[in-house]
C-alpha cells in the first residue's frame, strides 16, 4: 500500500474526523434530531479518522494524488 497522506493533511483529516464523531452525542443540535444526519456524520467522520491514522485515501490512489512527501512502501 502507497502511503498518500502526508502530515499536514493527517493532521486535519484526524481532528475533523473526531470532531464529526462526537458531534452528534455532544452538541445537542436540532440537526442531530434526524437520525440520518447523525449517522451521515459518524460514518464521514469514521472514513476521515480511518484514513487519516493509516495514511491511505483510496480516493486520492483513484485519482492519482498525494499529499505525502515519502513515496515509499
Amino acid at each position: 500500500m502507497k502511503l498518500n497522506v502526508g502530515s499536514p493533511d493527517r493532521i486535519a483529516r484526524l481532528i475533523i474526523g473526531i470532531l464529526l464523531l462526537i458531534a452528534p452525542f455532544v452538541t445537542g443540535w436540532v440537526l442531530f434530531a434526524n437520525p440520518v444526519w447523525s449517522w451521515v456524520f459518524v460514518i464521514v467522520g469514521l472514513v476521515l479518522a480511518v484514513t487519516g491514522l493509516v495514511r491511505f485515501c483510496p480516493i486520492y490512489a483513484m485519482l492519482n494524488l498525494s499529499t505525502s512527501r515519502t513515496h515509499d512502501k
